[in-house]
């Protein structure tokens, strides 16, 4: 994604805030195609690009911007670059993003076939409009500051209300929840995390769902207290932040729990088991995660710079994992196979890194 000014046509390829001439907004360029004006091949590997051959493509979209861009496939001169969308409840869609988190959200999405929800015969059946009544379900587990990568970014949500709006939605019918399952309360959580703030920010009151009316639902021998207002919406979006040996992004609906029947479940039932059953009653949702800055297994985090979305949070956790060439796989994610799925955007290879080493 590239900047510039309406003024004077300069461009820039990071979102600063206005012109540095003349003190307006940027606007965004926003383009469909790019083409291949020039290939390097790399036989040299480094901590973060471990697997050698692989090519640096010079592009160029229809405006005349430039990038650097890896690629796992060797393209030819003059080449256009296109990208497939594909959609199923199997696909996991990757994107690389520097700067624009927006821009991650935006691509992700339009790779899986634009915003609908997949249906079990893996088509499509609902679009946004502005009386969709849309739940965005962050992660947000400790009170900390952003810096952290313990909760989903601010920015992130921010990225996602502004695609939401983008595309037709009304804030007003958008609702942003969340539910402690310790001790802390959530507001404390809410208020660290500036995830409150951009609630605020876009006039979207946050909704503590421990104070929601919940029902009781059973599903291959389990019995879910789920909260009501997961059946009332028209569009779930899950949008956890993602974590280096965890599966955050599939155990962060476990939220839509009432807290003492997820406590209950654990003491009797692994997480992953509790995952499995709860998504086969859920209604069909949206993932989104959070891979710009990520948390290691030490809890020390570093820049990845990735955005991941499907309708399969497990697989976006298996594919996550490996892309950070983590083996101490969780027990949910040891029995999913990376060549059962498709992978659409970029690469596992392109955005790959072992990050435990960085």
């Amino acid at each position: 994604m590239f900047f510039q000014c309406p003024n004077c046509k300069k461009t820039w390829q990071y979102p600063i805030d206005k012109c540095l001439d003349c003190f307006v907004a940027l606007e965004r360029m926003e383009t469909k195609k790019a083409k291949i004006i020039g290939v390097s091949k790399t036989t040299v590997s480094t901590i973060q690009h471990k697997n050698v051959p692989y090519f640096v493509l010079l592009l160029e979209d229809e405006k005349g911007n430039k990038w650097a861009q890896k690629s796992k496939k060797e393209y030819k001169k003059g080449e256009e670059v296109v990208l497939e969308a594909k959609n199923g409840k199997n696909v996991v869609a990757i994107w690389r993003i520097k700067y624009d988190v927006l821009e991650g959200i935006e691509r992700t999405i339009d790779l899986l076939g634009g915003l609908m929800i997949n249906q079990e015969d893996g088509s499509s059946s609902l679009q946004i409009n502005s009386e969709t009544k849309i739940l965005i379900l962050p992660a947000l587990d400790s009170p900390k500051h952003p810096y952290f990568a313990a909760n989903t970014n601010p920015k992130f949500l921010e990225g996602m209300v502004r695609y939401l709006i983008k595309i037709g939605a009304n804030t007003k019918n958008i609702k942003v929840v969340a539910q402690s399952f310790s001790e802390i309360p959530i507001e404390a959580s809410a208020q660290k995390s500036l995830l409150f703030k951009t609630c605020l920010d876009y006039g979207i009151i946050p909704m503590d769902l421990s104070s929601t009316n919940f029902i009781k639902k059973t599903g291959e021998g389990m019995n879910f207290e789920i909260s009501q207002e997961v059946f009332d919406a028209g569009l779930i979006i899950n949008l956890p932040i993602l974590k280096i040996g965890k599966a955050s992004s599939s155990e962060n609906i476990l939220k839509f729990l009432k807290k003492e029947n997820y406590l209950g479940l654990k003491y009797l039932q692994p997480s992953e088991e509790i995952v499995e059953k709860l998504n086969n009653i859920l209604p069909p949702y949206l993932t989104v995660s959070d891979g710009e800055v990520i948390q290691k297994s030490n809890q020390f985090t570093f820049f990845l710079g990735i955005v991941m979305a499907g309708f399969n949070p497990l697989n976006i956790d298996r594919v996550f994992n490996e892309i950070v060439m983590f083996k101490d796989l969780p027990e949910s994610l040891k029995k999913i196979k990376i060549e059962d799925m498709e992978i659409v955007g970029r690469e596992i290879e392109e955005v790959q890194c072992d990050a435990e080493k960085i």
